[in-house]
């Protein structure tokens, strides 16, 4: 729709929804973005006034790789398990472009308190898009939620909510259910 607000959180969420088939990795995934996303913002924010235009974001990118390479590291050391199961798509996190557009439009202008809490907030709302569809994938593929069978026992698995293109189809659901209850509620209150 024209003049429809998308933000960032659509673009940079389609990529890192594939690693989502289960509540555990979005969850694991979930801190990892939101570590690198509060290290980007603050370290950003206190070298803002420091940083020439031209090169702004190589210094954006190279930060956002120091940390991706810190929870990559420290995922390994400390979850091994997870770390390979999410291996191949921790690397996707420096080319996020949340991470990327909150060090460009907050970070690199505002001081460290409001940068960090623009991260937090981020990292919810992400947090909370990523689980979402890692639970609806989860269910519908096994029957299950972070191993807690939570449909009945004679309900056939959709094998492809498991698969990547599992997450490409949840994600159109859960946007197009977005949009539905968006669209309803301005309807209503135009109306009322």
């Amino acid at each position: 729709k024209q003049g429809q607000k998308t933000g960032p959180l659509r673009p940079g969420l389609a990529g890192l929804a594939l690693t989502a088939s289960g509540s555990q990795a979005a969850i694991s995934m979930s801190v990892a973005v939101a570590f690198v996303l509060f290290c980007a913002n603050v370290i950003t924010s206190l070298i803002r006034n420091l940083l020439k235009a031209h090169l702004r974001i190589v210094v954006f990118t190279l930060t956002i790789a120091t940390f991706v390479t810190i929870a990559d590291r420290a995922l390994a050391a400390y979850m091994y398990q997870m770390s390979k199961v999410l291996g191949p798509y921790i690397p996707l996190i420096i080319v996020n472009c949340i991470i990327i557009c909150r060090c460009e439009v907050c970070a690199s202008k505002q001081g460290v308190v409001t940068a960090g809490a623009d991260a937090i907030g981020q990292s919810l709302g992400f947090c909370l898009a990523l689980c979402s569809i890692a639970a609806v994938r989860e269910i519908l593929g096994t029957g299950m939620l972070m191993g807690v069978r939570v449909l009945p026992a004679v309900w056939s698995d959709w094998v492809i909510m498991v698969l990547p293109p599992g997450a490409f189809l949840t994600f159109g659901l859960l946007l197009g259910l977005v949009n539905w209850y968006s669209d309803r509620r301005s309807a209503k209150a135009n109306r009322g």
